[in-house]
């Protein structure tokens, strides 16, 4: 009995080796050691834990520990983690977000149900929240000034190129309008404080804008979230006629490059450090006082090596006023920044981060964006 068991158990632990069964069906990290065997697909320890959530649809086993029984195998080797995604994954449209390992749980966690709970990618009519070019809801958004979250009526349009939102319930005139074209969302449950938060981003008076915002049912929160990048990708269609939809993809929204405190001093250089939350957000690195803030206290430009941009390890000789000793000298064609870290480690992470920036050629349009900040008041 204990040898047919091993057999078994050998017989599937081999179907990792077929193509598409190397990496999990769900967010594709490499070498999945658990299985649906009512589903047929193989998956990472993490996506099994959410595959939990559903049980009613999905039974999940560890392929290596679990006792395994024949007629489980063979369902195994008759579906399989690519004919499972030419079934459930069949009509994913283009905008949509799939997941990796690196993502939120509620963006897994989501992607799993659309996927397996909802069969929202087996028919078009099951994706209209987020694909009918208009969404209206409440949303928990937190408040500038108290940090309160107040229920506030959101709306996208399509057709009008906005999302906005209205600080009454029955109020005519919104309080504030985020055009599409300088949009940007990104989750960020552990900064907000809350499972579904969710950033927005956007430009206003080619200042960046911060909105925080949530909903406790997950489902509403990735809806609005993939309203957002279709609304986006069907303005950047229109945008940029040319471009191919891989390079229009890459626009929708972004996560930031690096988030995290460092010290920093005024341009004088003679002022004592200050610990501020930086973000750095494609070529825009911004400081606040406190990493909820609506409003950056700074924005710098970084450009391109072949623009004079470079970022040095330490700080220039008899600058005092830090406290925290690892230095990081930004170089800009028209100044130096300085910075301070608390470790090494968030030193050597700052600097790989700024030269994955600096290393990248600057496009066309991005040289308007460094001539708005060189002529910044």
């Amino acid at each position: 009995m204990a040898s047919d068991q091993h057999k078994i158990r050998e017989r599937v632990k081999q179907l990792l080796e077929k193509p598409g069964n190397g990496n999990c069906a769900d967010c594709g990290a490499a070498d999945p050691e658990w299985a649906s065997y009512t589903l047929g697909v193989f998956m990472c320890l993490s996506c099994s834990g959410l595959h939990k959530n559903i049980a009613q649809i999905s039974k999940v086993k560890s392929v290596l520990l679990d006792p395994w029984s024949s007629s489980e195998a063979e369902f195994m080797e008759s579906v399989g983690n690519n004919a499972a995604k030419a079934k459930y994954e069949k009509i994913v449209p283009a905008f949509y977000y799939t997941p990796t390992h690196k993502d939120c749980t509620l963006l897994r966690e989501q992607w799993i149900r659309a996927k397996y709970e909802r069969k929202e990618f087996q028919c078009v009519k099951r994706q209209e929240p987020y694909s009918a070019g208009y969404r209206e809801g409440f949303l928990w958004k937190r408040g500038r000034d108290n940090g309160q979250f107040l229920s506030r009526k959101f709306i996208l349009s399509e057709r009008e190129g906005v999302l906005k939102y209205f600080n009454k319930h029955d109020a005519r005139e919104p309080k504030a309008i985020l055009k599409i074209n300088t949009v940007n969302a990104t989750f960020q449950p552990t900064k907000i404080g809350v499972n579904n938060g969710l950033q927005i981003t956007y430009l206003k008076d080619n200042s960046t804008r911060n909105i925080f915002i949530y909903q406790e049912d997950g489902k509403e929160m990735v809806d609005w979230f993939n309203a957002i990048r279709a609304a986006r990708y069907h303005y950047l269609e229109v945008a940029f006629p040319g471009a191919s939809k891989s390079e229009l993809l890459q626009k929708l929204t972004r996560n930031y490059i690096k988030e995290g405190y460092m010290e920093k001093t005024g341009p004088k250089h003679t002022e004592g450090f200050k610990k501020r939350w930086f973000t750095m957000d494609d070529r825009r690195l911004m400081y606040f006082k406190d990493p909820l803030d609506a409003y950056a206290r700074g924005e710098v430009f970084i450009g391109s090596r072949e623009n004079s941009y470079s970022v040095l390890p330490g700080l220039p000789p008899n600058i005092q006023g830090y406290h925290w000793q690892f230095g990081i000298t930004i170089v800009t064609p028209d100044r130096k920044f300085l910075c301070a870290c608390e470790t090494e480690e968030d030193q050597k992470d700052w600097i790989a981060a700024f030269q994955t920036v600096i290393n990248r050629p600057m496009q066309p349009q991005e040289y308007a964006v460094e001539a708005y900040f060189k002529h910044k008041p």
